[in-house]
């Protein structure tokens, strides 16, 4: 398990938690949470690279519209996801991810659909951040 992320438990779905020393960091981490989700133990590489900006005042949902515009890139590029950047600038974040395209007849894990506001929060504690929600599946 990576240390930097984990999982928690919930009815229907599955909840992700990234960790991170700073909020943009909990942010990546809570991403390759949710794609280690769909990738099953496969690392897709990095052969192909993203990038988008956003708006958002509001921490947390700016990490729901993270989630899922990675979500939406990833699917109209074919791409699976491994590695992400996050930069924030007050209310306008730019963030970067990089994969591979999906290959066919790879093995994967679960499709997750999107990250929701069911048990949305991102906090500071101690100098660490989490940011965690639950993601469809």
């Amino acid at each position: 398990m990576n240390p930097a992320f984990d999982f928690f438990d919930h009815d229907a779905d599955i909840g992700i938690v990234g960790h991170g020393s700073t909020l943009e960091a909990a942010f990546e981490t809570a991403a390759q949470a949710m794609f280690s989700i769909m990738a099953g133990p496969a690392n897709p590489g990095r052969s192909a690279h993203l990038a988008f900006e956003f708006e958002e005042s509001d921490v947390e949902l700016a990490l729901v519209t993270w989630l899922n515009r990675l979500l939406a890139e990833a699917r109209s590029q074919g791409l699976m996801l491994a590695d992400f950047k996050l930069a924030r600038n007050g209310e306008r974040w730019r963030g970067e991810a990089w994969g591979s395209p999906w290959m066919q007849g790879a093995e994967s894990g679960v499709e997750v659909k999107g990250a929701t506001l069911t048990m949305l929060s991102v906090k500071e504690n101690d100098g660490q951040w989490e940011a965690r929600c639950v993601v469809d599946v």
